[in-house]
């Protein structure tokens, strides 16, 4: 008999869009786990799903009561989390949460308290987190082939028109800001935001911002510039944006410190790849350094959920209370504009 630790996890999924689709039922399947079932609205999503083999819900209800479904990945539109979560919070369900949290900090908070006093295993999905090549990054920091970490500067861009769709018929629901909470800087800057944490074992404290509406013909911001500084000093500069053409350069992610630089290009998003280099801060001198470049963030991020699953050990890798101050450092930055 298989034992308990190794056994695959069946998963359920709350909203069958894109990412889940693309990126988070392959990572299901690769990492040897089951999709189950999927609860999504919209009978394409559906049709989707049971070509997969899952069962398929037009209700959130109906996934939560599914004795099958062990662990939940949530990816709704943002201002459809706090929902799901409180229905699934003390199902017995671990649940997997898209980030950012919510579409608003009241609606994390409220989050936060629905999991508070029970035994509900909560992440959120900052994927990041779970690219070999940061977890390289993360690795040197920590053996001190920094020195004294003073900077770091994240570029991650994309262009998202008012057109873009994933599925035909579908609304670009990330440019609708009761829906998504924000534009460029609610999407991608709390990847970036939750990666200062993740490089340096603290959260940015202190923060500003500015964001533009400069080239994309919607409601909400297209691009965005934060500046942060950690507890211990470290400064941070995050440039997040919708109105980068994607053949442009637009991922970049740098860590320096006193005794030298690390370069990850291309590392930050849904794929596997990109390079990492660290170049000596006495001669100048740059050398690639090796990380698994076949695995993908999402592949990593199911492994690693599905592992602190079996193994509650491993659950202090999560924590809600850390992602709220993600979130609340994202109102503050709204918040500053207004």
């Amino acid at each position: 008999m298989e034992p308990a630790t190794q056994r695959p996890v069946n998963w359920g999924i709350v909203g069958y869009g894109w990412v889940a689709r693309d990126y988070m039922a392959p990572g299901i399947r690769a990492a040897g786990h089951r999709l189950v079932a999927v609860a999504d609205p919209g009978e394409a999503s559906r049709a989707a799903a049971e070509a997969e083999g899952a069962r398929a819900y037009a209700n959130l209800i109906d996934l939560v009561n599914d004795r099958d479904v062990e662990a939940v990945y949530v990816a709704t539109p943002n201002h459809l989390h706090r929902e799901a979560i409180e229905a699934l919070a003390g199902s017995g369900k671990a649940i997997l949460c898209e980030k950012p949290m919510a579409a608003s900090l009241a609606d994390a908070e409220a989050m936060v308290e629905a999991l508070r006093g029970g035994d509900t295993f909560y992440g959120t999905a900052f994927d990041q987190r779970h690219h070999p090549a940061h977890r390289a990054m993360r690795a040197a920091i920590r053996e001190g082939r920094l020195g004294t970490v003073t900077a770091i500067r994240i570029v991650y861009a994309c262009w998202l028109p008012r057109a873009w769709t994933s599925f035909s018929g579908q609304d670009n629901w990330r440019i609708d800001p009761a829906k998504a909470g924000g534009g460029a800087l609610m999407d991608l800057a709390p990847h970036g935001l939750d990666l200062v944490d993740f490089l340096l074992d603290e959260s940015i404290q202190d923060l500003a911002a500015l964001t533009q509406a400069r080239a994309q013909d919607y409601a909400v911001d297209d691009g965005a510039l934060l500046i942060g500084r950690t507890p211990s000093g470290v400064l941070a500069n995050l440039h997040v944006a919708y109105n980068c053409p994607d053949a442009l350069p637009r991922r970049r992610l740098e860590v320096t410190g006193t005794k030298g630089l690390l370069t990850a290009i291309d590392t930050m998003g849904q794929v596997a790849g990109g390079t990492l280099a660290f170049t000596d801060g006495s001669s100048g001198m740059s050398e690639p350094l090796p990380f698994d470049g076949e695995a993908s963030p999402f592949l990593e991020q199911v492994k690693a959920f599905g592992s602190a699953l079996r193994r509650p050990a491993e659950r202090d890798a999560y924590s809600a209370t850390r992602d709220l101050h993600t979130m609340r450092l994202l109102a503050r930055a709204y918040a500053a504009l207004s």
